[in-house]
């Protein structure tokens, strides 16, 4: 099952443009992601092939800023919202187009050098990403391809940018004397230690490295005809 979800993922991110003019499939949007009201700023830098659709461009920010991917989440670009519709509830009112459907190329051939992507409509984390240039794919390099970043993003569920400041104020006090119990409080809800500068590199490049499908070459047979 893992495999073939592999397999699913690999085609969003490789499929062909199937479209004239414009982009082409050999090149790359370099993008910067920078989640908005927060200082220091929180940002990452990410390469993605053009060809990649909206979905995967989503899965790829949840995992180089850290997320879950437990909420919903939706994409804002020049008026349009993409996402993953829901018939039942008809998007409240709004029209939401699948994530799936449509290609990155189609967002930069537009001529946008930026859009927004908002995940957890509760805490409701805007993002900004940023289109910084466009080049060739480099041969060899596997995408989606890390560039760096700084600051850990928030703790899923601290209560938007007010929880995630009196989780960062409570964290930082001392481990005994005034302020220790409310550390020790938000420490144990957090589950594990929480360092604010460590953006955790080598999860994001081990991550980004699993979501692309690469398939197994086949050996030549040594039965004679």
């Amino acid at each position: 099952a893992d495999l073939e979800a592999r397999r699913a993922f690999a085609v969003e991110l490789e499929a062909p443009l199937r479209q004239t003019g414009g982009m082409s499939a050999d090149e790359v949007a370099i993008l910067r992601i920078e989640l908005d009201e927060i200082e220091p700023l929180i940002w990452r830098r990410v390469a993605v092939r053009a060809s990649s659709s909206l979905h995967a461009l989503h899965r790829i920010i949840q995992v180089t800023m850290g997320w879950l991917d437990y909420h919903l989440w939706e994409f804002d670009i020049d008026g349009v919202t993409y996402g993953l519709p829901d018939p039942e509830s008809l998007d409240w009112g709004r029209e939401v187009k699948p994530a799936s459907r449509t290609k990155l190329a189609k967002v930069l051939n537009s001529g946008l050098d930026q859009f927004s992507y908002t995940y957890d409509m509760g805490d409701n984390w805007l993002h900004r990403i940023v289109v910084e240039r466009i080049e060739p794919t480099h041969p060899g390099e596997p995408y989606p391809c890390f560039f760096g970043g700084a600051r850990r993003c928030p703790p899923e569920d601290c209560g938007s940018v007010p929880g995630y400041y009196d989780f960062i104020d409570a964290i930082s006090a001392p481990d005994s004397g005034r302020g220790s119990r409310k550390k020790r409080e938000m420490l144990a809800w957090y589950g594990r230690p929480y360092d604010p500068n460590d953006i955790g590199e080598h999860r994001i490049k081990d991550e980004l490295a699993r979501m692309v499908y690469r398939p197994r070459r086949r050996q030549a047979s040594n039965s004679q005809p």
